[in-house]
């Protein structure tokens, strides 16, 4: 699943890499996954120019977002796919390839917002908590944005200087993700999520 994303948000596509994470938060939030929501969000507002204030406006409203006419129909569209695939309509794809879409773009937008509502599902169905701190889904984002979604199959080229930072990463991810699970425990009905259960968090 990992490799899958790799390919889908990294891969070659005539979408960028930041309008990817801004349709995967995008979805997400329609399916109310706080935790791609919030993870490709941070991913999002690392590689647009914009930045988090842009993300924010998208994931609450992207009619109302400073962005293109092409993106805001793709999101449309996107959008649309979180309803159902029956949901998407003639006449928004129409409306994409009127604002500059090609054929390409539609699809890979289809093929993006599909995949992460079966990654929302995953995610969301693992009885996991979710942090609420932005802070833990910074160090996410650096990581992703830099690094891939893959999962190393060897240790990182460096030697042992680059295996101590890529350490000393991993545990400042675990202290902001379990920072932010302390400070939540008090909520009645906390939510779920990827993040914890490969914390380790119960």
């Amino acid at each position: 699943m990992m490799d899958l994303a790799e390919v889908l948000l990294r891969g070659d596509s005539p979408l960028t890499r930041g309008e990817r994470e801004l349709i995967a938060a995008y979805v997400s939030e329609q399916n109310d996954c706080e935790y791609c929501a919030a993870s490709h969000g941070a991913c999002a507002a690392v590689l647009m120019p914009e930045g988090t204030p842009l993300v924010d406006q998208v994931r609450k409203d992207p009619s109302l977002a400073p962005i293109d006419d092409r993106l805001r129909a793709l999101l449309a569209i996107a959008g649309a796919v979180a309803q159902g695939g029956w949901a998407v309509k003639e006449e928004q794809i129409t409306a994409a390839r009127a604002a500059g879409a090609e054929d390409r773009d539609i699809h890979d937008t289809v093929l993006v917002a599909a995949a992460f509502c079966m990654y929302n599902r995953y995610v969301d169905g693992l009885a996991t908590l979710t942090p609420h701190d932005p802070a833990a889904y910074a160090l996410v984002a650096d990581r992703l944005v830099t690094q891939g979604y893959a999962i190393p199959s060897q240790a990182p080229a460096g030697g042992a200087a680059a295996i101590s930072a890529a350490k000393a990463a991993a545990a400042a991810a675990s202290a902001a993700a379990a920072a932010a699970a302390a400070g939540e425990a008090e909520e009645n009905t906390p939510r779920r999520g990827f993040f914890a259960r490969l914390l380790g968090s119960k």
